[in-house]
């Protein structure tokens, strides 16, 4: 039985008040990462307390104006500089922890759009710092080769962002490509090998230069699981869908030729360490190896709007 209905959140279906998108706990079945996204208008402003969780604000198009105060009564300010969409290379991020509130604010002349990621923050008894990651300063990864490569913008690993549980990066895959392989899991805890989280994929799709006016952008996603776990999920996303992985192997995630793919990560989970351990289904896993003597995709980075 399909498993669509209950993990894919197409753009509209999953919308609270101000929000476009939100994923919270309230959800059946979710407990650990959230994501809102929102688009303000000249003038506008969302605010959130951030509770037992911590969240990294991303703009998606257009800059914004962070505030918050945190657990200590510290006041805290950054301006987002953002970028002009997902597709237009990295953009700076904020990381606001768990008992603070925040206020999210638009001063510019035209509409911007950001997505406020989530976790639940239960790992470290002090809240870490308030912080401002400049674009300059997110690792962008090519990872893969042929038409297995993409581009990764870690701006939310553990490397990079200073947290408590969040995980989160951005994924590009060209046009013709694939992504998110070969198909991974993350759903246990064992130590040195596999870390149990869960993930929230939100997607976001273009069409190539040259596309007539009637183009589709279209992409599509797979989840499958275990005997012991089964779940069962082949989704057609676009702009604004969301797909939820609770368990089980998750990949490829397909760019379609003619449409670029856009991808949004966010990962927690309950153990004790913040660390993202994969691994890889064995009966895909050999695909890794056969990147060996091709080269990356000449299309990336992906650094501009076109």
């Amino acid at each position: 039985m399909n498993d669509n209905e209950r993990w894919v959140k197409p753009y509209g279906t999953a919308a609270e008040g101000a929000f476009q998108v939100s994923i919270t706990d309230a959800v059946p079945g979710w407990a650990h990462t959230s994501l809102r996204v929102v688009t303000l208008a000249p003038g506008g402003q969302v605010d959130l307390g951030t509770g037992d969780g911590e969240v990294i604000v991303v703009p998606l198009r257009g800059g914004v104006e962070v505030t918050a105060v945190d657990h200590a009564g510290g006041h805290h300010k950054a301006r987002l500089a953002g970028r002009e969409s997902v597709f237009a290379g990295p953009t700076d991020v904020a990381y606001v922890p768990r008992g603070a509130s925040v206020s999210v604010g638009n001063g510019a002349e035209g509409p911007a759009t950001v997505a406020l990621c989530g976790a639940k923050a239960t790992k470290r008894a002090e809240p870490p710092p308030f912080r401002h990651v400049a674009a300059a300063d997110v690792p962008v990864e090519l990872r893969g080769a042929g038409t297995a490569s993409r581009e990764v913008r870690n701006f939310g690993v553990p490397q990079v962002l200073d947290a408590d549980s969040i995980i989160a990066c951005e994924v590009i895959t060209p046009a013709g490509n694939w992504s998110s392989y070969p198909p991974h899991k993350h759903d246990e805890e064992r130590d040195g090998v596999e870390t149990e989280l869960e993930e929230i994929y939100y997607f976001e799709v273009r069409a190539e230069p040259g596309a007539p006016d009637g183009a589709d952008p279209v992409g599509y996603q797979r989840v499958y699981g275990t005997a012991e776990r089964p779940i069962d999920v082949l989704a057609e996303v676009r702009t604004g869908d969301v797909v939820l992985v609770p368990h089980g192997w998750h990949g490829p995630a397909m760019a379609p030729p003619g449409y670029d793919l856009y991808y949004l990560n966010v990962m927690a989970g309950p153990g004790a360490r913040r660390a993202w351990l994969i691994c890889d289904d064995p009966a895909h896993s050999w695909v890794r190896q056969a990147w060996a003597g091709q080269d990356v995709d000449p299309r990336l980075p992906m650094g501009g709007p076109r």
